[in-house]
């Protein structure tokens, strides 16, 4: 399980998911600005008043000092759009501390710890120590050599101001104050268990220098120091002094002074592509925010964050899953330890992904949250633990596929040694075998030495985890492309090409549309569109831009005028079909299909089958590049049902077996079986085959194990294969009709005696 491993460490190493906000990064306290700013929108004062006060401790000092760099850091400074300009923070700070009603401190009802610390200075940084140390009851005394707190803050703010906001703050906390006491040596302390130094601008250091390892921490064990005393300007010294409490109760508890130093700046990569327009909220009275104008300016903030892969990937997106979050669900599942002995808690997490691959190409750093779905997929399927149900129908299809439905034909004048092979894939024919026959009728016409094999790419067992199943069809793919040569490969579906450029990188190949294009399609039985169309790249064509553009060039020689869609060519997203989902999430793959098809309203042209199948699904006007090429089909196909694509299949290979090799193929009788339009689109949802209806009422009657419901109609099941299915019907002239079938994707323990 080596890729947990790889995996949690390339999140620490290079996922930028919780850098911080550039405005947070610049700000002195770390203030968390997008939690605010969500508090600020809906006009939650109280709350944001909670949140500003916790993180810097004297929230009227730093509104009145704090020359906010965090407005200089916005990323609406770089915009160019007139009006525009920073998020006016200082003001929304302003607002808070104008319009929040509970001002107190939360007072916490606990006894005083028996560690004492020694505070020398009660300025800022002195005072914001001192503060959060009493917040945790620990018996904190502060020396001040002169008669007065406040330090320089007497220089900087109206005593009233500022010492206000003191005693607000320390009105539940007690605390010794010495004034008019100097200390000139640590020996004075030497009961106390901690020392804060805190002594000012040309303060004593006391001989002291800084700790190799730790932030705030002397070479004098027990002693940490901050503030102006380091040079540090006010705002600094503060969070200085707020920061060095967590340093001194870690030695106290820990006796460690290697207090973990916090980073600085951001690594955040974002540009001004995601600025939306929003003009600058100015005040009406020229001042102050009322809570409606702070309400509207906070709308302006984009919440700075690196989320490219939350706001790209559906899964993520949808299922509000971080890739922290991801790995610690799969984790837990993969190594459920007490819980269970096979982890369920992410099994349907890891089915879900698409593998379209956006997350890597749309990460700064290219992190493949895909490829460890995969990886994970895999160890669930080694253990054992992965539902059977999630991948049956999909490995069902592939042996039909690769079984009954696949044929490898040659021209009448290819010869042994094809130059080409056409290899369109499992799916294109049962979409529709024109797609294949009439591709390859016009190869022939093109270049005679083409081949024709109808198969597998074995996507689906890759899919499902099963690497040694795997292996065996990409063995067998390889053996096949020996024997005939090692002839270059022209691909009909994307999936395919992008499996063998991951597990047959010596078998060489192009797209047959790029071949199309480049060999034209004018005078082919091309027919135009009748209005705007737009381009939806599959998301496995993202790794080929050369077959992107052989579908654009294709449509300028059929003189078809284009509007490109919002994602496409590099940032192609998924129809649903990737990954299989439709079992293991039927509502999530519902909900993909559905914004996909909803983009824009022009018709869409596809080149993989599956897209313009789960558009037609979605009643989505969408043409196939090949009903244009070949004058086929509008854009109002219905979808083949399961049934229809299995017979589809069955039909090309009947077709390419007699015109090519002669074989006249004996079909198997079948049950006459009658059901309404509805009922074959319900199977169909729910990967039902009409044949195993068929298959489970034949049995019944056989055996007799059937049972009469209270409408007249025959119950009965049967286990094919894995599943057991399940089927209401009655009897009906030559056959039989069918009232509903259905599988709980379970499988019923019983022999079918």
């Amino acid at each position: 399980m080596g890729f947990l491993q790889n995996f949690e460490k390339t999140l620490a190493d290079q996922c930028f998911q919780n850098e911080p906000p550039f405005c947070s990064a610049a700000c002195p306290f770390h203030l968390d600005i997008n939690d605010l700013i969500h508090k600020w929108r809906k006009g939650r004062f109280n709350a944001a008043y909670r949140t500003f006060q916790n993180t810097v401790g004297f929230p009227g000092i730093v509104a009145a000092l704090c020359p906010h760099p965090c407005e200089k850091a916005c990323l609406r400074c770089r915009s160019e759009q007139p009006g525009d300009g920073a998020v006016s923070l200082h003001l929304l700070e302003q607002a808070t501390l104008a319009y929040a009603k509970r001002k107190k401190p939360n007072a916490y009802n606990m006894p005083l710890k028996d560690k004492k610390i020694a505070v020398i200075g009660s300025g800022l940084s002195g005072l914001a120590c001192t503060l959060f140390l009493c917040n945790k009851k620990y018996q904190v005394t502060v020396f001040e050599k002169e008669g007065r707190i406040g330090g320089r803050l007497w220089e900087q703010l109206p005593s009233e101001l500022f010492l206000k906001d003191i005693e607000n703050q320390f009105q539940f906390e007690s605390y010794d104050l010495r004034l008019n006491t100097e200390i000139t040596s640590l020996d004075e302390l030497a009961d106390f268990d901690a020392i804060y130094i805190a002594t000012g601008r040309d303060g004593s250091s006391f001989g002291l220098s800084d700790h190799p390892e730790g932030a705030f921490a002397t070479d004098r064990d027990g002693v940490f120091w901050g503030g102006e005393l380091r040079g540090r300007s006010p705002m600094e010294a503060l969070s200085d002094g707020l920061a060095a409490s967590h340093a001194v109760e870690r030695w106290l508890k820990t006796s460690l002074m290697n207090q973990p130093k916090e980073s600085e700046g951001t690594k955040l990569c974002l540009g001004t592509d995601r600025l939306r327009e929003a003009p600058a909220v100015l005040p009406a009275d020229g001042s102050a925010y009322t809570e409606k104008e702070a309400a509207a300016e906070a709308e302006r903030c984009e919440l700075c964050a690196c989320d490219a892969c939350m706001k790209s990937c559906d899964l993520m997106r949808l299922y509000e899953k971080t890739p922290r979050r991801i790995y610690e669900e799969v984790y837990i599942t993969i190594h459920p330890g007490t819980l269970s002995r096979d982890g369920t808690w992410a099994t349907r997490l890891i089915t879900t992904c698409n593998q379209c691959g956006v997350c890597k190409q749309v990460c700064p750093q290219h992190i493949d949250i895909g490829e460890f779905f995969l990886q994970a997929h895999r160890a669930m399927h080694d253990k054992g633990a992965m539902p059977w149900a999630f991948h049956d129908y999909w490995l069902r299809d592939m042996e039909f596929s690769n079984g009954e439905a696949s044929i490898l034909v040659r021209g009448p004048q290819c010869g042994e040694q094809p130059k080409y092979v056409f290899f369109p894939g499992c799916q294109m024919g049962a979409s529709d075998p024109a797609y294949v026959t009439k591709s390859f009728e016009w190869l022939q016409k093109k270049c005679p030495e083409t081949a024709l094999w109808v198969h597998c790419c074995g996507a689906p067992v890759e899919w499902a985890g099963d690497t040694a199943r795997h292996a065996q069809e990409i063995s067998l793919i390889r053996e096949q492309w020996e024997q005939l040569g090692r002839p270059q490969f022209l691909f009909g579906c994307t999936t395919c090409r992008q499996m063998f450029a991951r597990y047959l990188p010596e078998i060489k190949g192009v797209f047959l549309y790029e071949k199309m294009a480049e060999w034209g399609v004018k005078g082919e039985g091309a027919s135009g569109a009748e209005h705007i169309c737009s381009v939806f790249d599959p998301c496995s064509s993202r790794e080929f831009p050369d077959l992107q553009e052989s579908i654009r060039t294709l449509a300028g020689q059929l003189q078809i005028p284009l509007e490109p869609l919002e994602h496409e060519r590099e940032e192609a997203r998924c129809c649903s079909f990737g990954g299989h989902t439709a079992i293991a999430a039927g509502r999530y793959s519902y909900e993909v299909a559905r914004d996909r098809a909803s983009e824009n309203r022009n018709p869409y042209i596809a080149y993989c089958v599956n897209c313009r199948d789960t558009f037609a699904s979605q009643k989505k006007p969408v043409y196939h590049i090949l009903d244009l090429v070949f004058g086929l089909h509008g854009t109002d196909r219905p979808a083949p049902t399961l049934t229809e694509r299995w017979e589809n299949r069955q039909n090309l290979r009947d077709t390419l077996a007699e015109q090519y090799l002669g074989e006249q193929t004996e079909r198997k009788e079948t049950m006459n079986l009658y059901m309404e339009e509805t009922l074959k689109h319900q199977l169909s949802r729910e990967m039902i085959l009409e044949s195993d209806m068929a298959e489970v009422i034949a049995w019944c009657e056989s055996t007799g194990r059937k049972v009469k419901n209270s409408s007249g109609h025959f119950i009965g099941h049967k286990k094919i294969q894995n599943m057991t299915y399940w089927a209401e019907y009655q009897p009906e002239g030559d056959g039989y009709r069918l009232f509903t079938g259905y599988a709980h994707r379970m499988c019923l323990e019983e022999e079918n005696k």
